[in-house]
């Protein structure tokens, strides 16, 4: 194996690990998120039947219907519910964008892991093509030898040939 070859998910796998870190960190900020509005909702259903139950005029608490009090307990509480309402729908809004941050990352999470598994499969395929042209090679390198120790052998033959051929001229 040569010294520059590294395994193909290797750049997949900081990438998978922060697609994982933000993609838990969106679910917890959007859990959160969740219970802000459960909570406020609470809120505003307490403060509403709260402002009903100041105003019931069988309770004794409005005289004429001038009652300065009453009116400010009316005009802080109707506040205090637009508050509550304004935060409610901000905070609808930062769960739908949670929730598509959400679906955004889960598709990248899947195509990344599209992509490692087709890089295993691609590493794979080199593997075994890698295995089989290294057995060609060593077969090819075989019969090279084998070659080169028959033409050896025939070289040796042909010299004593024409050793033979030289003596049997110098005889006649």
């Amino acid at each position: 194996m040569s010294g520059g070859w590294h395994h193909p998910l290797a750049e997949l796998l900081p990438i998978l690990s922060v697609a994982s870190f933000i993609v838990k960190k969106e679910m917890n900020e959007f859990y959160w998120w969740c219970f802000q509005i459960k909570k406020l909702k609470g809120q505003l259903g307490g403060r509403q039947k709260n402002s009903k139950d100041l105003l019931r005029p069988e309770d004794g608490i409005l005289e004429n219907g001038t009652d300065v009090h009453v009116l400010d307990l009316q005009r802080d509480a109707n506040r205090q519910i637009s508050d509550l309402k304004f935060k409610l729908a901000k905070s609808e809004q930062e769960i739908t964008a949670l929730e598509q941050n959400v679906i955004r990352l889960e598709s990248q999470v899947t195509r990344y892991k599209s992509a490692a598994e087709n890089a295993e499969k691609v590493e794979d395929e080199l593997k075994a093509e890698k295995r089989k042209l290294q057995r060609e090679l060593r077969s090819a390198l075989d019969k090279t030898e084998e070659l080169e120790v028959s033409n050896g052998h025939l070289v040796k033959r042909l010299e004593k040939m024409k050793a033979n051929r030289n003596a049997l001229l110098s005889q006649q």
